[in-house]
């Protein structure tokens, strides 16, 4: 039997169903993370996130790893 639980993410406190006993249908499956996404998610939060926020911090992450990347090219020049 399906194990779901009703949890409140963690980052902008959205309700949202925790599949964990079916995790192919729950919010989260399907959404790939670098090893630099999941440092910050583990480094910053304990429990889980809504769908949307996940999607958010990968966008984040990945804005924030072009910036270091342009600002180390100009401090090079």
């Amino acid at each position: 039997m399906a194990c779901h639980e009703t949890k409140h993410c963690e980052r902008c406190g959205t309700p949202f169903e925790c599949k964990i006993g079916n995790v192919l249908h729950c919010q989260c499956s399907g959404i790939r993370f670098n090893d630099q996404e999941k440092a910050f998610i583990a480094a910053n939060y304990v429990d889980c996130l809504c769908r949307n926020c996940l999607l958010a911090v990968k966008r984040e992450v990945r804005y924030k790893s072009k910036l270091q990347l342009i600002f180390s090219i100009l401090k090079s020049r």
